[in-house]
């Protein structure tokens, strides 16, 4: 008898653990289901199915919902990387290739409407179209020159425009840079071929310009040799035979300073002649 009372105890005490282990479960359940945790650099947006999108967006860690009832959306508000690519023309028909690198982030406070009209993936919906929209008008308003020479003013005005317009979708921009711009291999050719017509028109007007100096040069020499033949004629007119004779004195001196110079050769005086002779030295005769 002792034993089978024994023997329901038992029974009786499984059966305990085994429904208090029953309800452990389910209230761990309930409980894990009912916790959320929302990480660094995040925010939450809760969806109610009753009430709809809550209007304002939780903040980091962990937070109670009630389960079936509310949903948690978790939301990157971090700056992300976005390249986008566009093709267009300039105001002078020629096409170009733009790149833009663009840093964006949801504006914090407008997260539920964020949510409600994009999406989680609200970069990818609204961005490349709007990127390409803008890249299409600023660009439309240069010619393929003024986009080389006038490049920050062209990347200023993307910016500016691009950041008015994600602000319509409540997308903050951090900053937008074109990073890279090309042109078809056509305008490329044209632009190469501009660049050689240039240099040789450059040349040209200096060999113009070397040739003018040249000329006047020329003319500035022969005026002057004329103004100096002028001036020796007329000298002689007025002095006679006397300038004759400077001038022979003159180019004496010279011939002799000359080849006073020379070791080899010595000058001997003879009346109103000079004789010229070897220096016995070097073996020759006088």
């Amino acid at each position: 008898m002792s034993g089978q009372n024994a023997a329901n105890q038992v029974a009786k005490l499984l059966g305990n653990v085994g429904r208090w282990s029953v309800i452990l479960g389910l209230g761990g359940s309930a409980l894990q289901a009912s916790l959320y945790t929302v990480d660094g650099g995040e925010r939450a947006v809760m969806y109610d199915r009753v009430r709809g999108v809550l209007d304002k967006a939780i903040g980091e860690g962990t937070h109670f919902r009630v389960p079936w009832l509310q949903s948690p959306n978790v939301m990157d508000i971090r700056t992300r990387p976005r390249s986008i690519a566009s093709v267009t023309g300039t105001k002078d028909l020629q096409m170009v290739n733009i790149t833009l690198r663009v840093l964006s982030k949801p504006d914090m406070q407008s997260l539920p409407a964020i949510f409600k009209n994009l999406g989680l993936d609200w970069d990818e919906r609204v961005l490349p179209s709007i990127g390409n929209e803008v890249v299409k008008a600023v660009v439309a308003q240069y010619n393929a020159e003024q986009l080389l020479t006038q490049r920050d003013k062209v990347s200023s005005n993307v910016r500016e425009s691009l950041m008015k317009r994600a602000k319509e979708f409540n997308i903050l921009m951090d900053d937008v840079a074109i990073t890279h711009l090309s042109f078809g291999t056509e305008f490329t050719k044209a632009v190469e071929a501009k660049q050689v017509a240039q240099q040789e028109a450059e040349r040209a007007r200096f060999v113009v310009m070397k040739a003018e100096q040249e000329r006047r040069a020329a003319v500035i020499r022969a005026e002057g040799e004329s103004e100096s033949a002028r001036l020796i004629s007329e000298a002689t007119k007025i002095a006679g035979g006397g300038m004759l004779e400077l001038r022979r004195i003159e180019a004496a001196r010279d011939i002799a300073s000359t080849m006073s110079r020379s070791g080899n050769v010595v000058y001997l005086p003879s009346g109103n002649n000079m004789l010229l002779g070897i220096n016995p030295g070097t073996g020759g005769r006088g």
